[in-house]
């Protein structure tokens, strides 16, 4: 009697998976992520293959269940840029940061954006009650204390609510084409070194970051003294790191930074090894020999090059030009210096005709 050698037996039993799902997605998830979806059948298989423990499978089944409702709520309003408003559920309703929250919010939805908050009380509350719920979302935690659903947005249909959090920080960084950062506790630390190590290390496009607080007020100043003293003065982040962030007790200086930054600039993401930039006006051939000239050491190779669309870029934005660089992927504060030299520069060129609605969020490691 003939023995099947092991390794064509799993060979056999993989080709008749393969087909299985091929069939299951031609019948089921047709459409242009079929791909992909055929994908997460194939690990899903993978996962009762390995014997992956009940618990392990539990996480995993309510993760993707959280993630695919988050992704209904958030779709329809995928064109407007969207800012993650972080700050301490404690803080009182009738003191200077809660007010200065709430100012804050209010102008940033006067200039078309919608707010993101955890939707609990204290500073998620004040950007609710500024922007309105109509541009507001939610995205709640469930927590055993503290943590209680603002009266603001209890009721709305943009209104998440998650079990982990990893699943809702997600949330948070994937809609934000900004973050504002009030005085807080560990979560709002947690929030703002997860928003800066993400752009840092290039997990994240480059998006302002705010740190705000009353007038007059020290949070933001001592943590700064702290960051200064203890990361960089130790070599742990370099100088250019401190430009991804701004601190003021100044909601029109913290609005205009938010806004301004999308003044020429647009969005970004890597097409094979090169950065593209996209911007909303030609820039001279002035700016852009200045642009080599001084940001010439975050490149591994070439020039940085005005051109047109990519076809890699899959058809998105068209009529936009573009920057194109061979980035070092380290140097992310320098790239905002870059990125602010673009925006003062270009702000004098004919913006470009056509759609110039921003994503809300450029996956840079597709």
């Amino acid at each position: 009697m003939t023995t099947i050698p092991q390794e064509l037996q799993d060979a056999a039993q993989r080709a008749a998976r393969d087909e299985a799902i091929r069939e299951f997605a031609e019948a089921h998830l047709r459409g242009e992520n079929q791909d992909l979806l055929q994908e997460m059948l194939v690990t899903v298989c993978r996962l009762a293959h390995d014997n992956t423990d009940r618990g392990s499978v539990k996480l995993l089944n309510k993760a993707l269940a959280e993630l695919r409702y988050a992704f209904k709520v958030f779709a329809p309003y995928e064109g407007v840029r969207k800012i993650s408003v972080f700050g301490s559920a404690r803080t009182p309703e009738d003191g200077e940061d809660y007010r200065t929250a709430v100012e804050f919010c209010r102008q940033i939805k006067e200039a078309g954006w919608m707010v993101i908050t955890g939707a609990g009380d204290g500073i998620m509350k004040a950007g609710h009650d500024g922007a309105g719920a109509s541009m507001s979302f939610g995205v709640a935690i469930h927590l055993p204390f503290e943590q209680r659903t603002n009266t603001v947005i209890a009721d709305d249909e943009k209104l998440v609510n998650f079990r982990y959090f990893f699943t809702r920080k997600l949330m948070f960084m994937k809609e934000a084409s900004a973050v504002a950062l009030f005085p807080g506790g560990f979560g709002t630390q947690d929030e703002g070194f997860e928003a800066l190590t993400l752009i840092q290390t290039g997990k994240a496009p480059l998006i302002p970051i705010v740190l705000v607080e009353r007038p007059g007020g020290t949070y933001w100043l001592q943590w700064r003294a702290y960051v200064k003293s203890e990361l960089l003065l130790a070599g742990m982040i370099d100088r250019d790191d401190l430009n991804l962030l701004f601190i003021t007790d100044n909601v029109d200086a913290a609005v205009q930074e938010v806004v301004r930054f999308y003044r020429v600039y647009h969005s970004m993401r890597f097409v094979g090894n090169d950065l593209v930039l996209r911007i909303q006006r030609h820039l001279s051939r002035e700016t852009l020999t200045r642009l080599n000239d001084e940001f010439g050491s975050i490149l591994t190779s070439g020039r940085i090059e005005q051109v047109p669309a990519l076809p890699q870029e899959g058809g998105e934005y068209p009529d936009l030009p573009r920057l194109k660089l061979r980035f070092d992927r380290r140097s992310a504060g320098k790239l905002r210096r870059l990125v602010d030299l673009v925006n003062r520069e270009g702000a004098q060129a004919p913006a470009v005709e056509g759609d110039t609605t921003a994503p809300s969020v450029v996956d840079l490691n597709p």
